[in-house]
């Protein structure tokens, strides 16, 4: 069995306390490096290495573009950029947001699978959505182990169930049994095969950079979705029974990330013709003062009958807005799991 010494860690909500528990019974001589990439601030991502360097054995840093690999070491990634692995070492871009995230961990976990194939261990804890599923799929289907938190141990199950529906080769265990597994294949018997020098191109690159295509209707189909982000025309990749969304400048999305992106896009405009009515409604009740105030009592009628009628309207899109509109994500959730693609 070849080494496993590039371990790329991907984590969202409750992912800090989860990291401390993976990296506190590794070793400092531990022959493996250590990739991670959690969804958080700005602020978070500054004290993360300083937090694992404190819960284990092993030292923690921001990961710097250009920076060799080397055993026994954690590389963070930095708040608003993706951390990639190449055939020249780690790469830092501020390439454009997958999943709605930079960092995101499905471009961390591809090209690392692309580069260093087999000696890749893809590990998926606590967190929301399905950042990381795709990722961790093509490090198993290219010879590397996938090791996903155990859904019940999980704060946050969505990403450890994502990650096994799309790679059911990978296995469920605790965070403990995690990091014994972690030891194990790192020490692993035989020489690990040579990195794929020559990564295969990928559709959504790993760089996050633009399509360099002038067509990119070659790499996808057109969809009529917008890009939450840019709102840009998506193009759609269909891999097998795996889907994705991409648009021309290099934003990213699984079903499930574009469905959240679009429920936060309807909230967003839902608080924009909110505040339109109300505003107006404002405006004409002090118009009615002003009226009466001149003893035009008929037009200070006709403005207080309008802003009754603005502040009607927008009590409607209040209690739409009280209503939560979670259970989209939630229903997409239940059909990835029963039937693939939502």
């Amino acid at each position: 069995m070849p080494s496993r010494d590039i371990i790329v860690i991907g984590a969202s909500a409750d992912g800090v306390q989860m990291l401390q528990e993976l990296v506190r019974p590794l070793p400092a001589d531990l022959p493996a490096a250590l990739f991670v990439v959690l969804h958080v601030g700005a602020g978070g991502a500054l004290v993360l290495p300083t937090i694992l360097s404190r819960a284990g054995k092993l030292a923690a840093d921001l990961a710097r573009d250009g920076e060799k690999v080397r055993h026994g070491r954690i590389y963070v990634a930095p708040a608003d950029f993706h951390l990639l692995l190449g055939p020249r070492g780690i790469r830092v871009t501020h390439g454009p947001r997958e999943n709605g995230f930079r960092p995101a961990i499905d471009p961390l976990f591809r090209s690392a699978a692309r580069t260093y194939g087999r000696r890749v261990v893809g590990v998926v804890l606590s967190g929301m959505l399905d950042d990381g599923a795709f990722g961790l799929r093509e490090i198993v289907d290219r010879g590397g182990v996938g090791l996903v938190q155990d859904p019940f141990e999980a704060t946050y199950p969505d990403m450890p169930r994502a990650a096994l529906r799309r790679a059911p080769t990978a296995r469920p265990l605790a965070v403990a049994a995690i990091a014994a597994e972690l030891i194990h294949l790192a020490n692993g018997a035989g020489t690990a095969r040579r990195a794929n020098m020559t990564p295969e191109p990928d559709p959504i690159e790993e760089t996050g950079s633009r399509l360099e295509t002038e067509d990119p209707e070659k790499i996808g189909t057109p969809t009529v979705y917008t890009c939450p982000d840019c709102g840009g025309t998506l193009m759609e990749l269909v891999e097998g029974e795996l889907v994705r969304y991409r648009c021309h400048v290099g934003h990213a999305y699984t079903p499930l990330t574009l469905l959240n992106g679009q429920r936060e896009q309807i909230e967003d405009a839902l608080w924009n013709a909110l505040r339109a009515p109300e505003e107006s409604a404002a405006l004409r009740r002090r118009s009615a003062d002003r009226a009466l105030e001149g003893g035009l009592s008929a037009l200070a009628n006709a403005y207080d009958h309008q802003a009754s009628d603005l502040i009607e309207r927008a009590h409607t899109i209040r209690r739409v807005l009280e209503q939560p509109i979670e259970h989209l994500a939630d229903e997409a959730r239940v059909s990835a799991g029963e039937g693939g693609e939502a």
